[in-house]
């Protein structure tokens, strides 16, 4: 099995790789019941970055021990299961998800399914050729936090045939460099390529890449492999690629184009960030230069690179891609030898589908903690994406992403009322009849476009609020069955329009 061929959002690594984290960056083990130290890597439970699912371990021999436990989700009635993990605020990420089926349900393929970053899909989840192989899968995006927090979540779709599991969670800090051609409040980066060419050895990551990027080994039998005979400076790059990924490289005969087609896999039609990385393989010295222009499927992509052992990079954003990616090296007339290549990067970019209104989604979070017995998907951004909005939700999807209503009748929540739920102010009705909530009724009379209140049949107490007669719009107002105490404010008998029964 080539350790060069890496899949669309998918990666083939061995089941024996890992990496080294960082004292700041998150590796989480799923599933697992402690944490675990393998090679000075911390690998943390996921306990506390979620409140749903399942654990199980596997027996598969020589497995590596952070892919021998998992966590799966067996509620099919829940929209998504999110692990919600603490970030810095405007700081960028890569995020990596790891899975190993291992055959935990009893089944011979793994489940399809969808990942979710914050509010927006970020692919499908297929592991079934590289399980079939014994190999890991994972996938990789760069992604910037809009908040405190950054949710990581799975969810079912047409094709899911059995239970979403997950492995390993990972989240690693960026350098502020690192890919900032790119408007990271519009835009994610799904990993699709990353190689060191002229190279056949194991994929490279954590101590050599910081930032525990994998890069894959890459070589032909169309160009020539050659070593690096100086080194270069990783911080002298923006992406910050790691010196040894400089040590190899292919090239070509002086006037001879260098081709090379990968990856090596058919890419879909779309837009995608390409970095390529190049450095002048001889001994430095007056004559170590080349130059060279670069194509890209046929377009150009850039014109006479002058190439010397310092290194260069050259970046493209925004660039379409489609089906087999051919990059193409003609040396100009002057250079002394043919062109070079050392490494690359190829990652798609991924449209953000946007994001809850801030105001909306931190009084949705502290309704979720006032409530007991909750539904399951009540994690993670509570709209977004539209098909996996919090259960009981409706929101609209206008300028703002808001909370327009909320339904949790007869579902069996227990707990109180947040006050917080007086700053949804965008919504229209909220039933949270036949259940079993206690306390009282906070003051709502910022809901001005509240037209319905349904909390009926639980144990509220207290008096009835008098400030419910003040919301204009309120046409309907359940509270029978409950625990209040004194007379139903004079303002609500006498409101027209209203109907009331207590």
């Amino acid at each position: 099995m080539s350790l060069s061929i890496f899949l669309l959002w998918l990666v083939s690594i061995p089941i024996s790789i890992h990496s080294l984290p960082p004292p700041t960056d998150i590796h989480i083990n799923c599933g697992a019941s402690e944490e675990l130290n393998e090679g000075g890597v911390k690998w943390m439970t996921d306990e506390g970055f979620i409140t749903v699912g399942n654990k199980t371990t596997l027996s598969t021999p020589d497995l590596t021990p952070f892919l021998s436990s998992l966590r799966f989700f067996s509620d099919e009635k829940a929209r998504k299961y999110c692990y919600v993990v603490p970030v810095t605020k405007g700081a960028k990420y890569i995020v990596r998800t790891t899975y190993y089926y291992g055959a935990y349900d009893g089944g011979k393929e793994p489940p399809l399914f969808d990942q979710i970053i914050d509010g927006s899909k970020w692919s499908t989840v297929n592991t079934s050729e590289n399980y079939s192989k014994g190999l890991t899968s994972f996938y990789e995006i760069a992604v910037a936090a809009m908040g405190r927090k950054l949710s990581v979540c799975l969810a079912r779709n047409k094709r899911t045939k059995s239970n979403p599991f997950i492995s390993a969670l990972e989240v690693v800090f960026m350098e502020n460099s690192m890919y900032n051609s790119t408007d990271f409040t519009k835009y994610a980066l799904s990993t699709v390529a990353r190689g060191r060419f002229g190279f056949e050895g194991k994929i490279m990551s954590y101590p050599d890449d910081p930032f525990y990027r994998y890069w894959a080994a890459y070589s032909d039998n169309v160009n020539m492999a050659v070593t690096s005979h100086s080194n270069i400076t990783a911080t002298d790059f923006w992406n910050l690629p790691p010196a040894r990924a400089f040590e190899t490289a292919l090239t070509q005969s002086r006037g001879k184009q260098l081709q090379i087609k990968w990856p090596a896999i058919y890419l879909p039609s779309a837009s995608y960030y390409i970095a390529l990385y190049f450095q002048d393989n001889r001994n430095p010295s007056p004559y170590s230069w080349r130059v060279f222009s670069i194509t890209v499927d046929g377009k150009n992509f850039y014109k006479n690179l002058n190439v010397s052992t310092s290194g260069v990079a050259v970046f493209g954003t925004q660039w379409p891609l489609a089906g087999q990616t051919e990059i193409v090296l003609t040396p100009d007339e002057a250079s002394p030898v043919g062109p070079v290549i050392n490494a690359g990067e190829i990652l798609q970019i991924v449209p953000l589908g946007g994001r809850t209104l801030a105001r909306d989604a931190v009084s949705m979070e502290d309704i979720a903690k006032s409530f007991k017995n909750r539904p399951a998907d009540w994690t993670g951004d509570p709209c977004l994406p539209p098909r996996h909005s919090w259960t009981g939700l409706v929101c609209s999807h206008g300028k703002n992403v808001r909370v327009v209503s909320m339904d949790l009748t007869g579902i069996g929540v227990s707990g109180t009322l947040s006050p917080s739920i007086a700053n949804l102010t965008a919504v229209t009705d909220i039933w949270l009849g036949d259940n079993k909530l206690s306390g009282s009724i906070p003051n709502l009379s910022p809901l001005k476009y509240l037209a319905s209140l349904h909390l009926e049949n639980n144990e509220l107490s207290g008096k009835i609020p008098i400030t419910l007669g003040r919301l204009d719009s309120l046409r309907e107002l359940f509270l029978q069955n409950n625990k209040f105490e004194g007379e139903v404010p004079p303002m609500l008998k006498s409101k027209k329009g209203l109907r009331i029964m207590v």
